[in-house]
């Protein structure tokens, strides 16, 4: 592209955006889903979740170690969030 705009030439561009939709989970075997035309709620979009972003990972070897990892997480009822909160008690300090 930067070589056809140096010899004068108009770039024919070589990417564009395709919105494929939107994915949340909201919670534990839930997510909603908005896939064109495709509204989804519940387990439905979950799983549909999960079958995406393990579709979009690289290799083989890293789909199933985060397949594992997140069927591990599920059964043992791990957190998936962990938030830094500030903590409100300390008094503010003009340093």
């Amino acid at each position: 592209m930067i070589h056809q705009k140096l010899k004068g030439a108009t770039p024919v561009p070589s990417f564009q955006y395709q919105d494929k939709g939107n994915l949340a989970t909201v919670g534990r075997s839930f997510a909603i889903a908005e896939l064109g035309r495709i509204h989804l709620a519940g387990t439905v979009a979950w799983f549909a979740w999960i079958l995406v972003h393990i579709y979009y990972l690289i290799g083989f070897r890293n789909r199933v170690l985060v397949l594992i990892q997140w069927a591990w997480a599920y059964l043992t009822f791990q957190r998936g969030a962990r938030l830094i909160t500030m903590d409100d008690s300390r008094p503010n300090s003009p340093d």
